[in-house]
């Protein structure tokens, strides 16, 4: 009767039978699928190859190579002790021995005559694979626990190919014939050497490199098989590299020709040559993790049944671009059939190619080693056109890198590219050419090479495959800064898990000292990494940290107060680093400054955010923004911007002089340590000028009319005296208030733009008891706008204006919006 049931091709790499843990390893997985049929290719040990390829080398310089040849015999030797019997075990190391002498022979031979013929290579390097199946199916044999035989199968006897220019190409109909003879009835295990073949003449050769993949393709193939299971040590394949991207994610599903795009430019998955057996006959083939078998791998297959429109984004580095430009090619046919013909004829090839529908250029990619050959090639091709001018330059760019963004699910689906190129200029990424075919299965683009780590995360994010990763500095880890770093630690996870936005802060600098870390602070206990790990503070340095190439983007907090720290702001800016500070020095700096600064951000095409300058965490700046933004008219803005004036003028009633108020004010914590910086209203100022200039308004700091509350006579003296001494002034503010009383009003210190003069004030004022800022509570900040469309009831933002809490809160929320503004979802 004949056995129905389809063969199941298993194929493990060199990793996988590395030791004898390794191959007991794969024992068990093996005996674990039931399927009754199964054809097992294996690789040799590894590194077994490249030692025995090294040999050859070494004995045409003639080198001793007799240790490393026993060397390899040992290693063999030892696995064999572990997992065979005596008999079985004596068996192997008859042949193993003679497999080694044989060897020693050929490499004595090579010594002599100081040459070795690819023949002779081929013959050497593939005892590997003869070495590793014998040992594994002679202990597969012992164990006795998979149905049927047990039978060893040589390629050599199966397989034969026939070298071109293409590589090995397989005599199907001869090694199909060849299968046939070998293939039991019915059960069976066949354990089969993976790599090597024999050609036309009945001589050793190999499969080249992959080898053993296109061998477990290749039997998959003359089996009909069900399925290819391709065994390595990696979870399946990966939507990126893990070394640039750790948070890459394994891709559940790939259509054949998505896992070819991908394998072409770079990415750790099944050589495209190796797939062409299996993908002629439809064979799935599964790529799983040896060391990892109860995960489920990635699947190759004709149809995948993935959801995900993206399924890769990988890198090509050290490329060259070139370019071929001239107004002699335009309209003229065979320019470009005599450039790719001439590289072709010198034996490059060529990566990737563009060219303008005005035919005016053509440029293309080549491996960077061949760039200056490529050259030489393309200047004799046409040199009477260079000559002539009709072609005005050849020109080559080394350094470059081909980013790929892979995925069946873009064609037809608005948005792709837009995506792509979105998310590499967000991260400061240059492009310097694109090439998409018609499949629009692939977006190709050549970056400079430096920058590839950044764009690959940048963009590998921007598809939702994993977080987007800022790296973030902050400088003035105080009040305000240890708190937003604590509000940071507490949310950080979440943020990653929900929202895919990591935030890594990646460096902390103070007035003196700083400490940098190489991937990230840990911000449940930054304070004793702060304090354990500090070195004198250098802003060069440490802006170079935060900056990394490998990283997409970079955001400095400044939680300082500090003009020599805003003053960087441009430079930061142009140089594309996000700045997000409640700093109000910047903002409110002489005018050219502040117009230099605007223009920072847009020639470097990043985001300053600044809105916990004004009212902390109230959402003033955004809403001004918005009135403006949105066309609506500001006629004039007032308001209440300082907690500690607010709460001063709420309670003080006249029962008790104004200065007691405010030594209960300070000993609350209300105020600054010196409470002139409150009095003084210089801070207001700046919050009134940063308003204005939204408005947009060119008004500086001395355009302001300000009436501060500081007595003339205590400006300059020490904090202490100034407190002392204050009673002897509190005679002239008392007579206002009570004059305010008098007519039914309030005091209150309040900041006003009018937009029709031009002009702003801060200053004690006195409003109607029914007056909105006559009745908010006691340290609150509040905003009244009064526009075009709020005018007869003008629009009002209140709440808390001050506190660590609320203000570490509002840089929070800029720097999660400079996040959306990168493409994060949130």
């Amino acid at each position: 009767m004949h056995y129905v049931e389809r063969w199941r091709v298993h194929k493990f790499g060199g990793s996988s039978v590395a030791d004898a843990v390794c191959m007991e390893r794969v024992a068990r997985i093996l005996e674990q699928d039931p399927h009754p049929r199964m054809g097992i290719v294996l690789s040799a040990c590894r590194g077994v190859t490249d030692t025995l390829l090294g040999v050859v080398a070494a004995a045409e310089r003639r080198e001793d190579v007799t240790g490393r040849i026993e060397e390899l015999r040992r290693r063999h030797e030892t696995i064999a002790d572990t997992l065979l019997p005596e008999e079985a075990r004596q068996e192997f190391m008859s042949l193993l021995t003679q497999d080694c002498r044989d060897i020693a022979s050929i490499l004595h031979t090579i010594s002599l005559i100081r040459f070795s013929s690819q023949m002779v290579r081929d013959l050497v390097a593939g005892y590997g694979e003869i070495w590793s199946t014998r040992l594994f199916s002679a202990y597969l044999r012992h164990r006795g626990r998979r149905p049927g035989q047990v039978q060893w199968v040589d390629a050599r006897e199966v397989v034969v190919v026939e070298w071109g220019s293409l590589g090995p190409g397989v005599r199907w109909t001869e090694s199909q014939e060849n299968m046939d003879r070998l293939v039991p009835s019915g059960p069976a295990t066949l354990i089969i050497t993976g790599f090597i073949a024999r050609d036309p003449k009945g001589l050793q050769t190999t499969l080249g490199r992959n080898g053993s993949d296109f061998s477990g393709s290749i039997f998959g193939a003359l089996l009909n098989a069900e399925q290819i299971h391709i065994w390595t040590d990696v979870d399946g394949v990966l939507s990126a590299d893990p070394r640039l991207v750790p948070e890459a994610k394994v891709i559940d599903s790939l259509s054949y020709s998505e896992a070819m795009e991908l394998a072409y430019f770079g990415a750790k998955v099944i050589h495209p040559q190796t797939m062409a057996p299996a993908v002629r006959k439809g064979i799935p083939i599964w790529i799983r993790n040896s060391f990892a078998p109860e995960k489920p791998g990635t699947l190759i297959c004709a149809n995948p049944s993935s959801q995900l429109a993206v399924k890769g984004i990988t890198c090509i580095d050290r490329v060259a671009l070139v370019n071929l430009e001239g107004a002699g090619m335009i309209g003229v046919p065979g320019t470009a059939h005599r450039l790719f013909g001439a590289l072709r004829d010198h034996g490059i090839s060529v990566i990737l190619i563009s060219q303008g529908s005005s035919e005016h250029s053509i440029c293309f990619a080549i491996p960077e080693a061949e760039s200056v050959r490529a050259e030489t090639v393309v200047r004799q091709a046409f040199e009477r056109e260079l000559q002539d001018g009709h072609i005005q330059s050849v020109e080559v760019e080394d350094n470059c890198s081909i980013l790929a963004v892979v995925g069946d699910g873009m064609a037809g689906s608005h948005g792709a590219a837009a995506k792509v190129f979105g998310a590499l200029g967000a991260a400061a990424v240059s492009v310097r050419a694109i090439a998409q075919g018609a499949s629009e299965r692939n977006i190709s683009a050549v970056i400079d090479g430096k920058h590839s780590a950044r764009a690959l995360r940048s963009v590998h994010s921007s598809f939702y495959l994993s977080p987007h990763t800022i790296s973030i500095g902050l400088i003035g880890p105080g009040l305000v800064g240890g708190v937003l770093l604590d509000q940071f630690a507490s949310q950080v996870e979440r943020l990653s898990r929900e929202l895919k936005v990591d935030l890594r802060v990646r460096g902390i600098m103070g007035s003196s000292r700083m400490h940098l870390a190489g991937h990230e602070i840990p911000l449940g206990r930054w304070r004793d990494a702060f304090g354990a790990h500090q070195e004198p503070a250098d802003m060069a340095r440490f802006v170079q940290h935060v900056n990394a190439d490998h990283l997409p983007h970079a955001i400095i907090i400044d939680c300082t107060s500090s003009l020599e720290v805003a003053q960087h702001y441009p430079a930061w800016l142009a140089g594309g680093i996000h700045v997000v500070t409640p700093n109000k020095k910047a903002n409110s700096a002489d005018l050219p400054f502040y117009l230099r600064l605007q223009e920072a951000s847009r020639q470097g095409n990043t985001h300053y955010m600044y809105e916990a300058t004004v009212g902390a965490g109230l959402p003033i700046v955004q809403t001004l923004r918005d009135l403006h933004g949105t066309g609506d008219r500001i006629q004039r803005i007032e308001g209440i911007l300082s907690g500690t004036l607010s709460y001063l003028f709420n309670v003080w009633d006249g029962s008790q002089p104004f200065s007691q108020v405010l030594h209960t004010a300070r000993a609350k914590g209300y105020t600054e340590p010196d409470p002139r910086d409150d009095l003084s209203g210089i801070d207001f100022a700046r919050k009134i000028i940063i308003l204005a200039r939204e408005m947009g308004l060119r008004l500086e700091m001395q355009d302001v009319q300000l009436e501060g509350l500081v007595p003339e006579a205590l400006t300059s003296c020490a904090p202490q005296e100034f407190l002392d001494r204050l009673p002897e002034f509190d005679a002239p503010i008392a007579e206002r208030l009570r004059a305010a009383q008098a007519r039914g009003r309030v005091l209150r210190y309040v900041g006003a733009i009018d937009a029709a003069s031009s002009s702003a004030s801060v200053g004690l004022v006195e409003l109607e008891r029914s007056h909105t800022f006559a009745n908010i509570n006691l340290t609150d900040n509040v905003v009244r706008f009064v526009t075009q469309r709020y005018n007869q009831n003008p629009l009002i933002v209140q709440g808390p204006g001050a506190g660590p809490d609320v203000t570490a809160g509002g840089v929070f929320a800029d720097l999660l919006r400079v996040c959306a503004y990168l493409g994060a979802k949130l």
